[in-house]
C-alpha cells in the first residue's frame, strides 16, 4: 500500500508515492461552492497536486445547487475522466451519476463528504468527524472552565448553570451527524446534571440543522431564540456551532441582541479556521475554531486516485464506521486541531496555513 505524504505530517507540497505518477489521463474534481473561502482552498489544492503528478484537471464548483452538480459529473464522465473526486452539495442524489461512472471503470474518491446511498463509491478522504464534534464541545466547556481543550475537566470548576444553545449543520451532509453525535455525547452528561441548560429546549439534530451550512438561516434562528427564550434577561453563556458560516451568523445575531464583547459574551465554537472567523478569535468575538488541514486531505485524495489507476491499493485506516447505507467505504481519517486566541500562530501561522499579515489585515 501507498505510504501517504499526510501521515508524515506534510503539509501543502507533499504529493503522490514515488513512481505513482499521473499519464496525463484527466481526473474529474466536484466541489459543492465557492460561498465557503474552504472550499476554494480545497479544490486549489487538490488541482495543484494532482497537475503536479501528471494529471490534467477539470475542477468544478456547483454553488450549492445539485443539478448543477450532477450535471457537471455527467460532463467529466463525458469528457473520459479516468477517476473523480467528489466533494457532494447532497451526498444522497448522485446514484445515478455514479452508476454511469462506475460503468465506465471510473473509480470514485468521496472527499470530505460520504457520498450515501451508493455501493459505487470506492473510497473516502476525510478527517475523524465524529472527535471533530467531541473537540467543539470541548472548545466550549474550556471557555466556561470546566475542561481543558482536552477534555479533562478542570480542579475547582465553576458548577453553573450555564445557558447554551446548539446548532448542527445541514441535514443532507453525512458529516454533520458525526460533528453532532461527538459534540452531544461530550455535551449531554452536563446537560442532564443541570450544569448546562439549554433554554430554547431544542435539543435534537433535527431542531438544530441548518440547511447548506447557511450562516443567514442560523442567524435567523438564533434571533428566534433569543427573542423568545431569553426575554426575561437571562444571557446565552455558549454557543455550539460546528462551523465558522454559521458562528458568524450566530455573531451577528447576539450584536443585534446587544451583546457586547466583554465577561458576558458567550462562547462560540467553529470549524475550518476560516480567515474573518480567525480574526474573530483573535477579537474575542468567537472563542474557537477546528482546524483541519486541507492541504494535507488534498494529498490523501490525490493519493488515492494515483494508486487506483496504478492497480495499487490506496492506505486507508478506518474500514468500520463510515456505512453510506449501502457499503461501508474503506477510509482515511485525518486529525483535527483545536484553535483558540492562544495557539493561532503555533497552529496557524506558523504552518503556513495563514500569515501573521493576513490575520491582521
Amino acid at each position: 500500500m501507498l505510504a501517504l505524504a499526510a501521515c508524515s505530517g506534510g503539509g501543502a507540497g507533499g504529493g503522490a508515492t514515488e513512481g505513482a505518477q499521473g499519464d496525463g489521463g484527466l481526473i474529474g474534481v466536484a466541489m459543492p461552492t465557492k460561498s465557503s473561502e474552504r472550499w476554494i482552498q480545497d479544490g486549489n489544492a487538490v488541482k495543484e497536486q494532482l497537475e503536479a503528478e501528471g494529471f490534467k484537471v477539470d475542477l468544478q464548483y456547483a454553488e450549492d445547487d445539485i443539478p448543477t452538480q450532477v450535471s457537471q459529473i455527467e460532463n467529466m464522465i463525458t469528457k473520459g475522466a479516468e477517476a473523480l473526486i467528489i466533494a457532494s452539495i447532497d451526498g444522497t442524489t448522485l446514484t445515478q451519476v455514479l452508476q454511469d461512472a462506475a460503468d465506465a471503470d471510473i473509480p470514485i474518491i468521496a472527499y470530505d463528504r460520504l457520498i450515501r446511498d451508493s455501493e459505487n463509491v470506492d473510497y473516502y478522504a476525510s478527517f475523524d468527524n465524529y472527535k471533530v464534534g467531541v473537540q467543539q464541545a470541548n472548545s466550549i466547556l474550556s471557555g466556561l472552565g470546566l475542561v481543558d481543550l482536552e477534555g479533562a475537566p478542570v480542579a475547582d470548576a465553576p458548577k453553573g448553570p450555564f445557558n447554551i444553545e446548539l446548532f448542527a449543520g445541514s441535514p443532507d451532509d453525512n458529516n454533520a451527524t458525526f460533528f453532532w453525535n461527538g459534540a452531544i455525547d461530550t455535551l449531554q452528561p452536563l446537560i442532564d446534571d443541570g450544569t448546562l441548560v439549554v433554554k430554547s429546549g431544542q435539543t435534537d439534530f433535527q431542531q438544530a440543522a441548518t440547511l447548506r451550512w447557511d450562516g443567514e438561516v442560523a442567524q435567523s434562528r438564533m434571533e428566534d431564540i433569543l427573542t423568545k427564550s431569553y426575554s426575561d434577561g437571562s444571557k446565552v453563556n455558549a454557543v455550539l456551532s460546528p462551523y465558522d458560516g454559521l458562528s458568524r451568523g450566530i455573531i451577528s445575531a447576539l450584536t443585534d441582541a446587544g451583546y457586547t464583547v466583554g465577561a458576558e459574551w458567550p462562547f462560540i465554537s467553529g470549524q475550518d479556521a476560516e480567515l474573518d472567523s480567525v480574526k474573530a478569535i483573535n477579537s474575542g468575538e468567537q472563542y474557537a475554531t477546528i482546524f483541519k488541514d486541507t492541504r494535507k486531505l488534498a494529498v490523501v485524495a490525490v493519493d488515492m486516485a494515483t494508486a487506483l489507476l496504478n492497480g495499487e491499493e490506496p492506505e486507508v485506516n478506518n474500514t468500520e464506521d463510515y456505512d453510506n447505507g449501502k457499503k461501508v467505504v474503506p477510509s482515511y481519517l485525518l486529525e483535527s486541531q483545536i484553535v483558540v486566541k492562544d495557539n493561532v500562530n503555533e497552529i496557524l501561522v506558523d504552518s503556513g496555513y495563514w500569515t501573521e499579515e493576513e490575520i491582521k489585515g
